[in-house]
């Protein structure tokens, strides 16, 4: 189960990400593109090209954790509106974050 606490930050990856990539691949790009430690215990969000598709990547403590939700009608708010969202959002949750 994934709990929230008040440290843990959410980053989001900004366009779009290859969605056939599994735990190594995102962590990978945790690390190169966010230069973040995937194993710190935040939780890092991407969204795929057709927006249908959204991965989450936490480190539980003991393993990495890999949720995908995909839907079946409409997409995932588009990343284009991270800034307004993050201003909005940050006061009520610890420190959302945008990469590309």
């Amino acid at each position: 189960m994934l709990s929230l606490h008040a440290g843990m930050r959410v980053h989001l990856a900004l366009g779009a990400t290859d969605m056939r990539k599994g735990f190594d691949g995102l962590a990978a790009q945790v690390q190169t593109a966010l230069k973040a430690d995937p194993f710190s215990g935040h939780l890092f969000l991407f969204r795929g090209k057709r927006g249908d598709l959204l991965k989450a990547l936490w480190w539980d403590g003991q393993g990495l954790v890999l949720l995908a939700k995909r839907l079946e009608k409409g997409r995932f708010v588009s990343y284009g509106l991270c800034q307004p969202l993050w201003s909005r959002v940050s006061d009520r949750l610890m420190g959302w974050r945008c990469f590309n």
